[in-house]
């Protein structure tokens, strides 16, 4: 059974070329009172932060167009996001040891649990 945690109203983006990852993510942090918005790609990540001005960003390690380290790496060294949480996510548990490298604050292994997912960004988002 899924943890409740209290509704925040704030802003999770989630980037991931998987619709079904997207899909279950998005339904559940909208049901707790998060706004989720979704990307399946990046081709410019500065313009979607400025878009979608996120709380926080989950993104998965392997994305078709970038390495999702790499691109938590560059958000970490802009200093306009620096301060945006990151969650990264991959099926391959020994990316866990160089994900430290990007700074991303909390990595989760493929396949994740839910509460796991939920208790990681409860801990990221309060203030």
């Amino acid at each position: 059974m899924l943890k409740p945690i209290p509704a925040k109203s704030q802003r999770i983006l989630i980037i991931d070329d998987d619709h079904s990852i997207c899909d279950i993510l998005q339904e559940l942090l909208v049901s707790l009172g998060y706004v989720v918005a979704v990307s399946h790609g990046v081709s410019d990540i500065d313009e979607l932060i400025k878009k979608e001005s996120p709380d926080l960003i989950v993104l998965d390690y392997l994305l078709p167009s970038i390495n999702g380290g790499a691109l938590c790496k560059h958000i970490k060294e802009n200093r306009l996001y620096s301060k945006i949480p990151v969650i990264i996510y991959s099926a391959y548990p020994l990316t866990m040891t160089s994900l430290s490298d990007y700074g991303c604050d909390a990595f989760i292994t493929k396949p994740f649990d839910l509460n796991e997912m939920i208790d990681k960004i409860e801990k990221l988002t309060e203030g």
